[in-house]
């Protein structure tokens, strides 16, 4: 119960020091808002209404599909309701229709536009559209949602692994530990781009064979840190107690090391995460990511740069890169100060 009450204890501290840095505390509650808003990407930015009410019924074309004929149209198809003989059915008399915020989904291309693509910010779509016709704001909802998750996975596996790892080199030491290395730096030494480019031309490109092979990797520099400390921590009076007391190593590295070993994994979380992104961002731009019809930062940076006279592509893609990744990198710094032992 002691125990107990000082972790509590200790908790609230470093909750408290976080807060203390507002540039971190607000760029968590940014950064939760955000995220949280593009989980929804679907209500916020779709081609497909909430809800159409036509001729005394009511119509969820978010949930289910429904045919053009439903609406007076002629094919038995899905229905596209950015058609404007469609959409003046919808509208006409006593029927309505409501639309998300923005009336376009990441895959959809307008059909309506008056100019070449890559067309220019215009009130139809707001961030105008690449090269293609797809709405740009929609891209990068929907690809920023993407990047957050495929961040979240990639640091979450990378952390258990690199855990697992730097826990059983630096309790049983000896030679465990140094066959351990000596693996690592063989395993850390392969051409990772490489053996992207390979497997890339192998199998299909898909967002889990990214996050298998970017996995096979992304442990490596975590596990020098919990090395350094469960080697630190197996020598303490309360592990050789433990150890006297008949407990299992199990136990004794996952209650009694692991919690004193989870400063440097909380503090680079964010750190971590954010290589993550850039990762796949990078891969994508240079055509090694996900598939070409799956929304990616990386993907409309590359457009950028075949299209220079369409600033809009770079320009908000940037400025929706950048800020992730200062974000991340401001919630990551205000973790380290609230973890340092010397603030304690």
């Amino acid at each position: 119960m002691a125990g107990k009450t000082v972790n509590n204890s200790l908790a609230r501290r470093r909750w408290r020091s976080f807060k203390k840095n507002k540039r971190g505390f607000y760029s968590l509650i940014l950064f939760s808002l955000l995220f949280g808003i593009s989980l929804f990407s679907e209500l916020v930015s779709n081609d497909k209404p909430f809800l159409v009410h036509y001729q005394g019924h009511y119509y969820f074309p978010l949930i289910k599909a429904y045919p053009e004929t439903v609406f007076g149209g002629d094919f038995e198809t899905e229905t596209d309701y950015l058609d404007p003989y469609i959409l003046e059915k919808m509208t006409s008399e006593e029927n309505t229709v409501y639309f998300p915020p923005n009336p376009h989904s990441y895959n959809s291309i307008n059909l309506e536009l008056d100019q070449p693509v890559p067309s220019p910010p215009s009130a139809d779509n707001f961030l105008g559209t690449d090269d293609r016709g797809r709405d740009v704001l929609a891209r990068l909802i929907y690809g920023f949602r993407l990047s957050v998750l495929f961040g979240f996975a990639l640091t979450l596996i990378g952390t258990i692994l690199g855990i697992i790892a730097g826990a059983v080199q630096g309790y049983f030491g000896g030679r465990t530990d140094l066959l351990f290395q000596r693996f690592i730096e063989v395993w850390g030494a392969m051409p990772e781009l490489y053996l992207l480019i390979i497997f890339a031309s192998i199998f299909k490109p898909s967002v889990l064979l990214l996050l298998i092979l970017l996995s096979m990797f992304g442990w490596l520099g975590l596990s020098d840190y919990v090395r350094a400390e469960f080697l630190k921590g197996r020598n303490m009076e309360y592990v050789k107690a433990a150890k006297a007391l008949g407990v299992s190593n199990v136990t004794i590295m996952y209650r009694h090391l692991l919690p004193n070993g989870m400063t440097p994994v909380i503090t680079f979380l964010p750190f971590r995460m954010s290589g993550s992104i850039l990762a796949l961002t990078s891969l994508d731009f240079l055509g090694l990511g996900v598939p070409p019809s799956t929304p990616s930062l990386g993907e409309l940076l590359a457009q950028g740069k075949a299209n220079i006279d369409a600033w809009w592509l770079s320009l908000s893609t940037f400025v929706v890169l950048v800020g992730t990744l200062i974000l991340l990198i401001f919630i990551g710094e205000a973790l380290r100060e609230a973890f340092d032992p010397r603030r304690q």
